[in-house]
């Protein structure tokens, strides 16, 4: 068996905890070429970055077949900005900073806190009538789908639809997925894409203030948003935005729990260490491991050659715990100042979305510590399935 060939992302152990292997594909300190995934692995720090950087390696979306079967599902990431390359992504990207900029992220802030609020209610009544809530199923998942559902312009009680649209689509990017998980992508890429239409189309005749509208109306040098890139790029939106969100929170609160000394520490300080914890928990044990990029022409990354149409995978999940770059890597420390993650991406694919996340998790954490402040596990996570998409079913908590 190869190095790499030591990393199976369906076996339960591995997904349960990959840092042992991580750590040995780093110590080459270059790509590892994978037999079972066929494909180079880049577990460093520098060779994932590199990856995630190097403009020879695209991100290229090979279709799904039968075409026919697939259209909606294909055209819904063929034109979005995260599986195009310049010169579209260049137009996308433009054109989607428009209309998705920084002040209408900042305002959102009293939206959040108001669902913050809400929801942190809810959680207490729970807490009341039955002993403990779920940190993931009534704080942290709902979060992000309601902001995003305001921000979009969808109302409030499509948000259960929204979720479970983002659910089933991103099941696509696992390694070893299921017939059964490719029908309810296709299912859910037809719903979702059908409904954004809608409201594209009803937002040309009555436009208000969200960002559907601003999608629609946006112009750069002449360009706008044809009908699939604005869809795809509400569905992204989703996607993204609601699994890195909840994951992130999800993971870093089980690190958390599991380290009563940082616990400890976000209980007694929670406002002064939010900002260095959360890239804490985005980086410990970040909501997404692999990023697929393929050779468009010769490329070398850290010694190796890769060859045109090879694909190389930035392992975020490695790079982020890499002892060359961060400190004690494998401690989990809430208050870490020097913290290069990349669990974000880097380069031209750096989530657009990231402003928004940070936003979300800057006003949750503290609020979460403020209204729960003897918050404490109430039973044993239960992790999900999944290693590309890293994340928890449920987080059971009492106070």
């Amino acid at each position: 068996m190869s190095t790499a060939d030591i990393l199976d992302t369906r076996d339960p152990r591995v997904v349960a905890n990959p840092y042992d292997i991580y750590r040995e594909l780093r110590a080459s300190r270059d790509l590892v070429w994978s037999e079972r995934l066929g494909l180079w692995l880049a577990p460093t720090h520098e060779t994932a970055n590199a990856t995630l950087r190097t403009k020879s390696l695209g991100r290229i979306y090979e279709p799904q077949e039968p075409f026919d079967q697939w259209e909606i599902f294909n055209w819904l990431h063929s034109d979005s900005i995260l599986d195009s390359e310049p010169p579209k992504h260049t137009r996308l990207r433009a054109l989607v900073q428009k209309a998705f900029t920084p002040g209408r992220i900042a305002a959102l802030e009293p939206n959040i806190i108001d669902i913050c609020n809400g929801l942190l209610d809810k959680a207490q009544a729970k807490l009341q009538a039955q002993g403990s809530f779920d940190v993931l199923a009534d704080f942290a998942e709902p979060l992000p789908v309601l902001v995003i559902a305001d921000l979009l312009g969808v109302p409030r009680e499509k948000a259960n639809d929204l979720r479970r649209w983002s659910q089933d689509i991103v099941k696509m990017y696992e390694y070893g997925r299921t017939r059964e998980q490719e029908l309810a992508a296709q299912k859910s890429g037809f719903e979702f894409s059908s409904y954004i239409a809608e409201l594209a189309a009803l937002r040309k005749l009555e436009p208000k203030s969200d960002l559907i509208t601003a999608l629609v109306e946006v112009e750069e040098q002449g360009e706008k948003l044809n009908e699939h890139e604005l869809i795809a790029m509400c569905v992204l939106l989703l996607n993204a935005g609601h699994e890195a969100s909840v994951n992130g929170f999800g993971n870093g609160m089980v690190a958390m729990f599991r380290n009563s000394d940082q616990l400890d520490l976000m209980k007694s300080s929670a406002r002064k260490n939010t900002v260095t914890a959360l890239e804490e928990m985005m980086r410990f044990d970040s909501p997404l491991h692999m990023f697929e990029r393929t050779a468009t022409s010769e490329t070398v990354i850290g010694k190796t050659t890769v060859q045109v149409g090879q694909k190389v995978v930035a392992m975020l999940g490695s790079a982020n715990r890499d002892e060359e770059v961060f400190e004690n890597p494998d401690t989990f420390d809430v208050t870490r100042e020097h913290n290069p993650h990349i669990a974000f991406g880097a380069g031209i694919h750096f989530c657009i979305g990231a402003p928004l996340a940070r936003l979300e998790m800057q006003n949750s954490l503290p609020m979460l510590f403020e209204r729960f402040p003897n918050l404490q596990l109430a039973g044993e996570p239960v992790q999900r399935p999944t290693f590309v998409l890293r994340g928890w079913e449920t987080i059971p908590a009492k106070n």
